[in-house]
C-alpha cells in the first residue's frame, strides 16, 4: 500500500488521483484498459482540476480578488468544484445550471453554500443558453468573474501539467492509448498533449456520445450531430477553445446503450459505482484497445460517482422512460 504523507491543504487533495485496472474491460479489449479514478477528488468529480486551475488562473492575473465572487455555466460537477475550492479560498460562488441535470447535483450545490440559477436547456446559439446568462451574470455582479471553462485553456492546462503527467507516471511510461468524451474538451485536450510531448505515438481518440457533432468533425471535418444521449456534461456542438489543436487521432461514437452496459458491469463486477459518461469513456477504450492490439494499454477518464444520480441511472422509472434498458437488479422497482 501506498501511504502518502499529510497534505498540507484541502486544495492539495484534488489530483494524484488512483488508476486501477479494469478487468472486465481489459479482457473485453484484449489488452488492459486502465480507469483514473476522479471521483476521488474532493468533489467527487474530474471537474475538481478544471476548477482550482481555473481560480488559481484568475487570481494570478489579478481578476479574483478577495471577497470575489465566481460565476459558471454547467452541467453540475464543474460548479460543485467551483463551490469547493472557492468555499476553501474564500469567493462566493454563482452557477448557472439547465435544469434537466440530475437532482443531485442541484441539491449538492444549494448544500455547498452556491447560489444557484436554472434556466432550460437550450442550444448555444440561443442567448438564453446557460454558458451566456452565466457571461452575463458575472458581468452584472460586482467583483465577479467569469470562470467560461470551455474556452479559458486555464483548464485544459491543468490537465496538460497535471493528469498527463500523473498518467505517464502509473503506468511507467508505457502508455498506448488513451480516451475520453469531450464536454469544455479541457481533459482530452490536456491530456492529449501531455502524453504526445513525452511520446507522439501515443494514440488520442475521442469517444463521443451520441447527440454530439465532434465525431463528425475529427472523421470529416463536418460539425454534425446525429441521435441523442441523456449523458451529462459531455457531448459538445462547437470547437471550444479548449479544443482547438487538440491532437485527437481517432474518434469513436459511443451509445448510451453501449455505455450503461459499462456502468451495469463496473458496478456488479467490480464494485465501481459510476455515472453514463464513465461507462461511454469505458466503452471507447474498449474500442481503442481492440484496434490497438493485446499488448497495448489504454487509459481513460472515471469522470464522477454513480450516486450523483440516484435519481436518473439508477431509477427504473427514469430509465423507462427514456426508453433506456433497466439494470436488472432495479427491473422490480
Amino acid at each position: 500500500m501506498n501511504i502518502t504523507k499529510p497534505y498540507g491543504n484541502t486544495l492539495d487533495l484534488i489530483g494524484n488521483t488512483p488508476l486501477v485496472r479494469l478487468a472486465g474491460p481489459s479482457e473485453a479489449a484484449g489488452c488492459d484498459i486502465f480507469g483514473k479514478c476522479e471521483f476521488a477528488n474532493p468533489g467527487a468529480s474530474v471537474k475538481d482540476r478544471a476548477a482550482l486551475g481555473i481560480i488559481r488562473d484568475a487570481e494570478a492575473r489579478g481578476e479574483l480578488k478577495p471577497g470575489g465572487c465566481v460565476v459558471e455555466g454547467t452541467a453540475g460537477n464543474t460548479g460543485i468544484g467551483i463551490a469547493l475550492v472557492a468555499n476553501a479560498l474564500g469567493y462566493k460562488t454563482i452557477i448557472v445550471m439547465p435544469d434537466n441535470q440530475s437532482k443531485e447535483k442541484m441539491d449538492t450545490l444549494r448544500a455547498l453554500g452556491a447560489e444557484l440559477v436554472t434556466v432550460p436547456p437550450t442550444k448555444y446559439s440561443d442567448c438564453n443558453h446557460f454558458v451566456h446568462t452565466s457571461r452575463r451574470l458575472a458581468q452584472e455582479t460586482e467583483g465577479a468573474v467569469w470562470a467560461n471553462q470551455f474556452d479559458n485553456t486555464a483548464n485544459r492546462k491543468v490537465h496538460l501539467e497535471g493528469t498527463a503527467a500523473e498518467l505517464w507516471e502509473q503506468l511507467e511510461g508505457r502508455v498506448d492509448g488513451f480516451t475520453c468524451a469531450a464536454g469544455t474538451g479541457g481533459t482530452i485536450a490536456g491530456v492529449g498533449l501531455g502524453l504526445k510531448e513525452r511520446d507522439d505515438k501515443v494514440t488520442i481518440a475521442l469517444t463521443d456520445p451520441h447527440g454530439a457533432a465532434l465525431y463528425n468533425y475529427y472523421a470529416t471535418g463536418e460539425l454534425k450531430a446525429e441521435g441523442s444521449s441523456v449523458a451529462e456534461g459531455i457531448g459538445q456542438g462547437r470547437v471550444t477553445g479548449n479544443l482547438e489543436g487538440a491532437p485527437i487521432d481517432t474518434q469513436f461514437r459511443i451509445s448510451d446503450e453501449q455505455g450503461l452496459e459499462w456502468v451495469a458491469r463496473l458496478l456488479r463486477e467490480e464494485g465501481l459505482c459510476l455515472g453514463l459518461s464513465s461507462g461511454i469513456n469505458v466503452a471507447g477504450a474498449i474500442e481503442l484497445g481492440k484496434q490497438l492490439g493485446k499488448d497495448a494499454r489504454v487509459a481513460t477518464i472515471l469522470c464522477d460517482t454513480g450516486f450523483r444520480y440516484l435519481s436518473t441511472l439508477y431509477n427504473a422509472e427514469w430509465l423507462r422512460a427514456k426508453e433506456l434498458p433497466v439494470f436488472d437488479w432495479l427491473a422490480d422497482a
